[in-house]
């Protein structure tokens, strides 16, 4: 069985729902281009995310694909992240009360990863499909960044996994997150898990980006 992976957090920051979770969950066991998703919760913990993100790349067949879905409260599109970075700074806790400061997330590991999915090609598809949508330059610095970077370290040094393609997605807040929070940007779930649908079969579809203007002033 080919599959494809995607992962959400679980809630944080004493909210009671996840987007990313939202949407990974709906798509669970959705027939994508041949490729069965396979959704997967991860903690909202350094660490323990990656150590539930190494339980499911090892459960089962090699994962073709493998997309982490995060929350980016603030953000009023759909972002594929382009680079991972090796260090974990944590403005708040984590739901086990850890907050790391300017440390590493691999020791020894290098300084970056690029997001080997086709995110100008799926920013370019969302927005054809009348969806918003941007790449994104950084994915901050705290568990999404953690398990973007783990992610990418584990796909460009296993062997097991070589060939696999990976990286990061966030996604706006919910409406009723936004509600709680006014002035908060926000993205209907129905939306969301179209956007998705979207961005995996593109995803799986494309081998070669776009090369086309994505960058940003700041």
């Amino acid at each position: 069985m080919h599959r494809l992976l995607l992962t959400g957090f679980e809630p944080f920051d004493n909210d009671g729902i996840n987007p990313s979770w939202e949407v990974a969950r709906a798509l669970h066991g959705w027939p994508c281009e041949g490729v069965t998703v396979e959704a997967v919760q991860l903690p909202c913990v350094f660490g323990a995310a990656l150590q539930r993100l190494d339980e499911a790349l090892l459960k089962g067949p090699v994962p073709q694909l493998v997309v982490a879905l995060g929350l980016a409260g603030g953000r009023a599109e759909i972002t594929p992240e382009r680079v991972a970075i090796n260090i974990d700074d944590a403005r708040i806790a984590d739901n086990a009360g850890g907050q790391p400061v300017d440390r590493a997330v691999q020791a020894e590991g290098p300084a970056a990863y690029f997001s080997t999915l086709p995110i100008k090609a799926i920013v370019h598809a969302l927005r054809e499909a009348g969806l918003p949508a941007s790449v994104s330059n950084t994915a901050g610095t705290f568990v999404c960044n953690h398990v973007f970077y783990g992610l990418m370290h584990r796909l460009a040094t296993r062997p097991q996994l070589a060939g696999v393609r990976g990286g990061f997605v966030h996604l706006p807040a919910l409406p009723e997150q936004a509600a709680r929070k006014p002035g908060l940007p926000s993205m209907a779930l129905a939306t969301q898990i179209e956007a998705l649908r979207v961005l995996l079969q593109t995803a799986l579809r494309t081998q070669a980006d776009l090369r086309e203007q994505g960058g940003s002033l700041h």
